[in-house]
């Protein structure tokens, strides 16, 4: 993985991998605002077929806030992202955007311990896969 994202193969099937880490997620306080189908807008878009693989725009309300409060231009950093595809092979993955590599863009020292508790979050999901 890159520096800014991290995520594992999981051993199950992209439309269960879809509802579990779903369902993760509002265990830890987050709640999907947007799905992006990368794979239906480039087979519309471009006729390009493409495996299965979603975006999901998670966001826990209360580190929004509290990352609000303390930069007012954060928003155009949030929500967090989490992929879900299949790959070529039909493996599934499950990656998330790290929250430190990605607030760290903005330079704020403040902005650090909320970036790191949301990815213990993160982290925590990853594990119930």
């Amino acid at each position: 993985m890159g520096t800014y994202a991290f995520g594992r193969t999981v051993a199950l099937g992209y439309e269960e991998a879809l509802a579990k880490v779903t369902q993760a997620l509002a265990q830890e306080g987050f709640g999907v605002l947007t799905e992006i189908d990368v794979a239906a807008t480039m087979k519309k878009k471009l006729a390009v077929d493409m495996p299965p693989y979603k975006i999901l725009g998670a966001c826990n309300p209360q580190f929004a806030h509290r990352a609000l409060g303390a930069e007012p231009q954060i928003g155009a950093l949030l929500p967090c992202n989490v992929v879900v595809r299949q790959d070529a092979a039909g493996a599934v993955r499950v990656e998330f955007m790290d929250p430190i590599a990605v607030m760290d863009l903005v330079g704020k020292p403040e902005v650090r311990p909320i970036a790191a508790e949301v990815r213990q979050r993160l982290e925590r999901v990853m594990g119930a896969l």
